[in-house]
């Protein structure tokens, strides 16, 4: 492929990070450019780059050979694992220049001219010192009802407001951010968004959906997700807690001033608060305080047919959908009688008119709610599991423990943000 010299900083989102040797390192999430106070150029500085193990690091625009229309060279694969910090001065580009809203200043395009633009998109270009510099500004008006207006590219020279103290006002959309983050798992929006700047972080925060943010907060740690809930009003923030699973809304309100969380679950709807306050009663390491009151429940009397139904939907984790709970009814935790569980292996085996209650496992041991961490761990080690019930004195079924969960507990309290091992051939 043939490697240009001019780009649009916008399309290198995505892009594969490729070695010397055409091995891939890793996609790049942002370009990192110098503004500073007194009018100069910006320059470009390097690339956030995300690892294949989600790590984001910077790799100095430098090490770059080649920017070729499906992939970004660089010049060697020995490159810093530190993960991404941003100094004084560096300003992402899209992060936190796209959507800025700027002046144009240039003589043929008078009809710009005294109304305010958005930045959507900069040219940056090597010279001939090697060096890559922005050199154009894509910009374009607002949106009038809805019809997309036309963008023009003007010289940055011609541009003002892209100055240190206009990238920090308050206001700027996040259109560019959330595009990006489309299609992605939580857990690498969780990741991007913690390395955001604050503003900027709390501006996508305030613009996901209810159902979105819930997701994405249940991929940071219990400290953060609580601090990002404090930035929402009252009524938002139990919004989302009602969207979270019960038990990851548990801890977080567990993070919380026990006034701040009464007044949050006095606010959430109470179907949806009642399984969470269930939840608090029990202590954080133990079965009760680790299980999900929302697993997969069957009453004798549903067809394997039907199982399987429920055990597609797209919102259970494959732990939880590897196992369904059959019980008398009601079927709602805490259940009527708990009479076994059937395994999502034999449900595949057996015809669709099959009832339930005919291929029940008996035999397989429950969990109590006071069950320790350590018992939850010999027990899926010892029945060879990723899910287990949970089962009171008087026989209901009162939630489920999944692997993840336990996971999250024997690991290091930092396990989602502590530094991975540095891979062969880098350089830490």
């Amino acid at each position: 492929m043939v490697a240009v010299n001019r780009v649009y900083a916008a399309r290198l989102a995505g892009m594969v990070v490729l070695g010397p040797d055409g091995e891939s390192i890793g996609r790049v999430r942002d370009v990192v450019v110098s503004i500073s106070v007194v009018r100069q150029q910006p320059r470009v500085l390097g690339l956030v780059v995300e690892l294949l193990t989600r790590r984001r690091i910077f790799v100095p625009i430098l090490r770059v050979t080649a920017i070729e229309p499906n992939a970004v060279t660089l010049s060697t694969g020995n490159v810093s694992l530190r993960r991404f910090s941003q100094r004084p001065g560096e300003v992402l580009v899209l992060g936190q220049v796209l959507d800025t809203r700027v002046r144009v200043h240039d003589p043929e395009l008078e009809m710009l001219s005294g109304s305010d633009v958005v930045v959507v998109d900069l040219g940056i270009e090597q010279v001939r010192s090697r060096d890559w510099m922005v050199t154009k500004v894509a910009v374009r008006n607002h949106r009038r009802l809805g019809r997309r207006t036309t963008m023009h590219i003007v010289d940055w020279q011609d541009v003002s407001g892209l100055t240190p103290s206009a990238l920090n006002l308050p206001g700027q959309g996040v259109a560019q951010l959330l595009a990006q983050f489309e299609g992605q798992r939580p857990i690498e929006v969780a990741d991007a968004i913690r390395e955001l700047p604050p503003k900027r972080r709390y501006e996508v925060i305030a613009a996901l959906g209810d159902e979105r943010l819930a997701d994405i907060l249940q991929e940071l740690p219990e400290s953060e997700q609580a601090e990002l809930l404090e930035q929402l009003d009252t009524e938002r923030a139990a919004d989302v807690l009602e969207e979270m699973d019960p038990d990851d809304a548990a801890d977080l309100l567990g993070e919380l001033d026990a006034k701040r969380a009464e007044i949050l679950l006095a606010r959430m709807d109470p179907e949806d608060s009642e399984p969470v306050r269930r939840l608090l009663q029990h202590s954080p390491d133990t079965a009760g305080g680790l299980m999900t009151s929302d697993p997969v429940v069957l009453a004798p009397d549903t067809t394997v047919a039907e199982a399987l139904a429920r055990i597609r939907d797209p919102d259970l984790t494959p732990a939880l959908a590897s196992l369904a709970f059959v019980v008398r009814p009601p079927t709602a935790t805490p259940t009527g009688r708990y009479l076994g569980c059937v395994h999502l292996q034999r449900l595949l085996r057996e015809p669709p008119a099959t009832l339930v209650s005919g291929i029940v496992d008996k035999n397989l041991p429950s969990l109590t709610p006071e069950s320790s961490l350590a018992a939850v761990t010999r027990y899926f080690a010892a029945y060879n599991l990723v899910c287990g019930p949970v089962v009171d004195e008087e026989s209901h079924l009162l939630g489920a423990v999944s692997v993840d969960d336990v996971l999250d507990h024997l690991l290091p309290h930092d396990w989602r943000v502590s530094a991975e091992e540095p891979e062969l051939g880098a350089t830490p």
